[in-house]
């Protein structure tokens, strides 16, 4: 039956909206109108819920209506089942309308027993609690009536003096037949919580005398005297006690001084002290604790003590901390990427102090050269930093597979360097061997570019040779030569000396540990000398086998090819000592030499393969880089299909352009390749994250003292990766105190839109070095006003952006003394001011020249003259000896004899 949920929540006293809260709990939505009507299944969920007794009264009702129901259902009639004879089926018997009206009329007849039970229960239950209540009252005054009957009696059998025995325990009441045979009440149906009722209340069997139990024991009364003697025998022992704690006073008497003389003669009967060691701590604390009551702070407690533990741990934590993070700072997290520019911003140091450091250890570096692990470490461990690479698990990964089979090793052929001086005649050596002309296609006549050729000699044996530049801005690129090379040649010209890059070439090869053979070219001259290059290399404690030392050298003509055949004998000679072997069954591994950019065929790489065999089609992982090999081309550009140990070539197929120096390695999958990639990405982006270095307020202080401080922002975009790097070092070393040359960006490749953006961003000027703009990169450098300057000779690009630097400098001002004039007499015009007449005693004046008014040797006035006269006459100068009259703007104050001091201010440009 249907109900309101607002008439159910006002029979049940609970909130409507209490009421909708828990039936949503309950998993049973309605809607919170009041006028909703619930079942009584979600009515009896409610009830118990909020009301108990409410929730009894329909459970019972639920359930007589339920069997009301059962009983109704027997009344319908069964159909009996179909006989397989008959064709049709019947239809069941529908119950009718009679049947309908009876089973309402026995649910509401089950609903009024239900509702008539549930009365008759809680009359019952009231009655009983009623009849408890008067049996507890009856039982209660009956208990008082025995108690004062059995006191009664006990002091009237005390006052006889009686002894009784003891009486039993009183036992427990047992039931009585008749209370057995007494049927029980018949009880409701419906569960009620029953009350003990007491008919006749504790019946009492006996009672027991106390005082007359063991009267034996008890001690005899006291009489009233005896009780007086007491308190008079307490009160004396009292009085006793107080006189024994009173101090006796010490009498006044006089003190004879022999007694105590006699006294103190007397040995002490009393035994030494033990002396007990005295502790640190106990004294600092009874110290601390001393102080701290002497200025009145009073004592810890239990809170503030803890608090001040709190705070010394903190303490602690702290300092451990600010330690590891002191000692973290001195770890340097490097890269397999780390060039000497990169080691001085993270250590915080100037990068002269690495060059410097680097120098004193035998090794001439540049800004950008990257340096490897050994000098890394001595650098760091030089300035007390230590280093931990993170990048040497990903070199782990690359030789995690790698088995070498001695079985399979080989000899192979040398690799050969040759260094030196720029034009003292290497791309010259290396042309007559080859058979070529490479210096007609080179810029100005030099080497700008390092090149790799293997060239096959007449008995059938091959040499790879390495030609490097001899300007002073290819450091890096002779570096990287003396590298990778077995042999180094260096190329001294006769009719010149040993040079400095020549020495410095010298250096590379012996800080590499690499065997030298000296050619002293162009003895085919007039001039030529060669035995003063001896003495200068001998002077260098380098001694040729000529002069009794251990380094080979040959006289040699380049153009004419005299003596050639002999030096390659002895590189051959020196090669067979060397005992040079690879594998050429094994993944080959090499370096690059140079990388670039061709339009047509994408980067271009050249290698240089120290072992195993390179093949067309391998995947080839140099750097952050990697590819699949297109590709592959000797010097001569002819295609050829695989590299034996020892051979340069070119390739094609790599996803950009690796930094010249770095080592390549072919990986057995192209997964593997990138991921590696990836990973070196992330580690060189760290690195330059950690070695960007910000503006700090010392720097803003250093550029406001200087006062007249300029930045040069530059983009460098070369044909080759060395190049690129060549020049970058050679703008950075051009920096001063007052202009700051930074490279912002520097890549191979023409220039392109998003370089010249970049430019535009920065107010960076754009320095191309053998390449061109593309043709839209030129139109928006035209609309963005970004200069962009074109070079094919290193020196020509150093020389114009040092003049260019030398053009943002602001002039010098300097003040030159034109002439001296002596006042002779003076005149005061009106509305002209004083008139000085002057005789000019040296120089000449000019009529715009600036002046200074001196008396008695002090200056009192700088100012300009605005006027200058002869006679009536006006005039621009006056030389010496000439007589003029002047005035000077703003000041009349002109006495006779006064000096005039005339200057210019001139303008000097500075220069770097």
């Amino acid at each position: 039956m249907a109900i309101k949920l607002i008439k159910a929540c006002k029979e049940l006293n609970v909130g409507m909206s209490t009421a909708v809260t828990f039936f949503a709990k309950q998993g049973k939505e309605i809607n919170p109108d009041p006028n909703t009507r619930i079942d009584d299944e979600l009515y009896l969920m409610l009830a118990k819920e909020f009301n108990k007794d409410m929730a009894l009264k329909l459970e019972a009702e639920r359930q007589a209506a339920e069997r009301q129901a059962r009983e109704m259902q027997t009344v319908s009639i069964e159909q009996p089942a179909p006989s397989h004879i008959e064709t049709e089926t019947p239809k069941p018997k529908v119950v009718g309308q009679i049947e309908l009206d009876e089973a309402k009329k026995a649910r509401e007849e089950a609903e009024r027993q239900a509702a008539e039970a549930a009365r008759i229960a809680a009359e019952a239950e009231a009655a009983a609690k009623a009849a408890a209540e008067a049996a507890a009252k009856a039982a209660a005054e009956r208990i008082a009536r025995e108690e004062a009957e059995r006191k009664a009696k006990e002091k009237a059998a005390k006052a006889a003096q009686t002894k009784v025995q003891k009486p039993a325990a009183p036992a427990a009441k047992s039931p009585t037949k008749e209370e057995a045979s007494e049927p029980k009440a018949d009880k409701p149906e419906i569960f009620s919580l029953g009350k003990p009722v007491l008919k006749d209340g504790p019946k009492v069997v006996g009672s027991i005398d106390l005082s007359a139990i063991n009267q034996a024991t008890r001690p005899a009364k006291k009489s009233k005297e005896e009780k007086k003697k007491e308190r008079e025998e307490r009160q004396q022992q009292q009085q006793q006690a107080t006189e024994k704690r009173k101090r006796e006073r010490i009498k006044n008497n006089k003190v004879d001084i022999n007694d105590v003389r006699n006294q103190k003669a007397k040995p002490s009967s009393k035994k030494k002290s033990v002396k007990v060691e005295v502790d640190d701590e106990e004294v600092q604390r009874q110290i601390k604790d001393t102080l701290n009551r002497l200025q009145g702070q009073k004592g810890k407690s239990n809170t503030s003590k803890y608090k001040r533990e709190r705070r010394e741990q903190e303490r602690e934590k702290m300092a451990s901390e600010r330690a590891a993070e002191q000692a973290q700072s001195k770890v340097l997290k490097l890269t397999e990427f780390v060039t000497a520019n990169d080691l001085a911003v993270m250590m915080n140091l100037p990068v002269t102090k690495i060059i410097a450091t680097c120098m004193s250890l035998g090794l001439f570096v540049s800004i950008n050269q990257r340096l490897d692990a050994e000098t890394i470490n001595i650098v760091a461990e030089e300035f007390g930093f230590t280093t931990e690479y993170v990048s040497a698990h990903v070199v782990d990964e690359i030789n995690a597979d790698e088995q070498i089979n001695e079985e399979d090793i080989e000899p192979r052929c040398p690799i050969v360097t040759v260094m030196g001086h720029v034009d003292h005649g290497k791309t010259s050596l290396l042309d007559h061997i080859r058979n070529t002309n490479v210096i007609a296609g080179e810029a100005g006549g030099i080497t700008q570019h390092i090149g790799a050729y293997n060239v096959k000699l007449k008995n059938g044996q091959h040499i790879t040779f390495l030609d490097t530049p001899g300007h002073e801005a290819f450091t890096a690129m002779r570096a990287r030569g003396a590298k990778v090379t077995d042999i180094a040649i260096i190329i001294v010209a006769a009719d010149d000396a040993v040079m400095p890059q020549t020495i410095e070439a010298i250096n590379h090869a012996q800080a590499a540990g690499v065997p030298m053979i000296f050619a002293i070219n162009k003895c085919d001259k007039p001039g030529a000398n060669p035995d003063k290059i001896r003495e200068q290399l001998s002077n260098m404690n380098i001694l040729v086998e000529d002069w009794g030392g251990k380094y080979q050298c040959q006289e040699i003509s380049a153009k004419k090819g005299d003596g050639v055949f002999e030096l390659l004998e002895k590189v051959l000679l020196e090669a067979e000592m060397l005992d040079l072997k690879a594998n050429p069954k094994r993944r080959a591994k090499g370096s690059i030499i140079e990388s670039s950019l061709d339009k047509g065929r994408g980067y271009v790489a050249t290698l240089l393969v120290s072992d195993g065999t390179l093949h067309m089609g391998d995947i080839v992982l140099a750097g952050i880089y990697h590819g699949k090999i297109k590709a592959m081309f000797n010097e001569r550009g002819q295609r050829i299909q695989e590299v034996l140990p020892g051979e340069p070539c070119t390739i094609l197929g790599l996803n950009g352009a690796p930094q010249a120096g770095d080592e390549f390695n072919v990986m057995p999958t192209e997964q593997e390749a990138r991921e590696i990639a990836n990973k070196r990405e992330q580690l060189q982006r760290e690195q330059s994250i950690r070695t960007k270095k910000h503006v700090g307020l010392e720097e803003i202080g250093r550029r406001l003292a200087i006062g007249d401080f300029k930045e040069l922002n530059i983009i460098v975009k070369g044909d080759v990766d060395g190049s690129v790097e060549a020049l970058s070092d050679s703008l950075l070393k051009l920096s001063t105190e007052n202009i700051q040359v930074n490279v912002i960006h520097g890549a191979v490749g023409a220039i392109s839109d998003s370089d010249v953006l970049l430019a535009a961003a920065s107010d960076a000027i754009i320095v191309g070095f053998n390449v061109r703009p593309t043709g839209t990169a030129r139109k928006m450098a035209e609309s963005e006003e970004v200069d962009i300057r074109i070079y094919s000779i290193i020196y020509d690009a150093i020389e114009e952006i040092k003049a260019a630097m030398e053009g943002m400098l602001s002039p010098e001002i300097k003040e030159e003394v034109t002439a001296t004039l002596e006042v002779l007499q003076t005149f005061h015009i009106s509305k002209v001011g004083t008139i000085a007449g002057c005789i000019v005693r040296e120089g000449k004046v000019k009529r715009g020249n600036k002046c200074r008014v001196i008396r008695d040797g002090i200056v009192i006035q700088t100012s300009e003259l605005s006027s200058l006269k002869h006679g009536k006459d006006d005039i621009k100068e006056a030389g010496v000896n000439t007589e003029c009259g002047l005035s000077i703007k703003s000041f009349n104050d002109v006495v006779e004899g006064d000096l005039i001091e005339t200057f210019e201010q001139v303008e000097v440009a500075k220069t770097l």
